[in-house]
């Protein structure tokens, strides 16, 4: 038997901190391989931690509610093997540099959340070491640093949220108030219902209030005939679905021409980072999907162009599953370079959508709708009844010019009604 130390593992990018939200074990409780021990919340997803080794849960070392870094030893286990596999060794794996497909690792980490500096003493919350060492390099004083909108666990700074302030700092932008301190007083009447904000909807709140103060949001629309799409979509759906037992929705279709513009417009798969354009090589799709709370919330499809239609279409229902189900990793929620989302869903003809930073620019899309229109015939024009849709692009005009962003949409829309009615899948 041997005692091993349960560190907070690697979440994805740009992750450095998680809150712990409840254990599921308790001391004393015998725990499997691959069994879940507790429940944790970063600033993208809530998801459970599981154990990699079999044995008892000795000790809990931080406390639900608690703000733990990633890497940190939140609980100690006695496992039932002698000593950890060379795989789980820390000086092997690389620690806390593990992605969340390995997930979890057992190793000895000196890691500890420590004594708050003095200069800290006197701050009214909690500041990482990482924070702490950022402010330190850009002569961010505590003052400061107070003023600045922690999107954390109670209001908590993170990594992200000093790097923004930093860039807007530089671009000479200035931060408005946020939800907190609102301009405009509020009156409530008697029967009025007061309902807070759940995490995730404070979360969404901050995150559209950072786009909106960041791109310069531009939007162009072109209405397309997906006559074509339609049909043989219904054509096929049934056969597809007894064959692979997944819904053929015109979700993955939509995805499907998406990317092939991209790839016809690579320079609308950007990100920007000061006053450099970073042009990236993945097309990684970001799709949106409605929650059973009402939130939103954005798996991402990665290298969606490198899939088949079928593929798009098991990915598809897989993620739109497990995110209603709140069952997404982390890593399936970050690393997006361009987004879409069905707002036809809803029965919407169009949107304007904010778009997704870092990106530079989404898609939304309306609902299909059968319209009269005319049509060429070789008989001449002719009055026939299609099925057509909007389609809205919202984009960053600080380095997406409008023939760009029309340019995509305008090929989007030509993909759609120029599909093969007689494609095979």
């Amino acid at each position: 038997m041997a005692e091993v130390e349960l560190i907070v593992p690697q979440m994805g990018e740009s992750i450095m901190e998680a809150t712990i939200l409840s254990w599921l074990k308790k001391p004393g409780d015998k725990i499997e391989r691959e069994e879940s021990v507790l429940e944790v919340a970063t600033d993208k997803v809530d998801t459970e931690v599981p154990s990699t080794h079999s044995g008892i849960l000795k000790e809990i070392l931080a406390k639900e509610g608690e703000v733990v870094q990633v890497g940190k030893a939140i609980a100690i286990i006695t496992a039932d093997v002698d000593t950890e596999t060379e795989s789980d060794s820390p000086k092997k794996a690389g620690g806390s540099n593990r992605t969340v497909d390995d997930y979890l690792t057992f190793a000895r980490t000196t890691n500890g959340s420590g004594a708050h500096a003095k200069s800290f003493s006197s701050a009214s919350r909690f500041y990482s070491p990482l924070v702490r060492n950022i402010a330190k390099e850009e002569n961010i004083a505590i003052a400061e640093l107070e003023t600045i909108t922690g999107t954390g666990a109670e209001g908590r700074l993170t990594k992200r949220d000093i790097l923004g302030y930093l860039q807007h700092k530089k671009l000479e932008v200035t931060l408005q108030p946020t939800l907190s301190t609102p301009k405009v007083p509020v009156s409530i009447s008697s029967g009025d219902e007061i309902i807070e904000m759940d995490r995730m909807r404070k979360m969404i709140a901050e995150r559209m209030l950072e786009s909106r103060r960041i791109s310069a949001h531009a939007t162009s629309f072109v209405e397309a005939d997906v006559t074509n799409m339609v049909v043989w979509r219904n054509k096929v759906k049934g056969d597809f679905q007894k064959r692979t037992g997944y819904i053929l929705t015109l979700t993955p279709i939509f995805l499907e021409a998406v990317a092939l513009a991209i790839k016809d417009y690579p320079m609308i798969n950007v990100q920007v980072d000061g006053t450099k354009i970073i042009k990236k090589k993945d097309i990684n799709l970001g799709m949106a999907v409605a929650l059973p709370s009402g939130n939103l919330i954005v798996p991402v499809i990665k290298n969606a162009d490198q899939l088949t239609l079928a593929e798009l279409t098991q990915v598809v229902n897989d993620l739109a599953k497990r995110a209603r189900e709140n069952k997404l990793k982390p890593d399936e929620l970050g690393g997006g370079t361009f987004t879409v989302s069905n707002v036809g869903s809803f029965g919407n003809v169009m949107g304007t959508p904010i778009i997704m930073q870092p990106q530079v620019a989404i898609l939304a899309l309306g609902t299909v709708q059968k319209k009269p229109a005319v049509i060429e015939t070789p008989y001449g024009d002719a009055i026939a009844v299609r099925h057509k849709m909007f389609l809205s692009h919202s984009y960053d005009h600080r380095v997406i010019d409008g023939s760009l962003g029309g340019s995509v949409v305008r090929r989007v829309a030509d993909y759609l009604e120029k599909f093969d009615i007689d494609r095979e899948i």
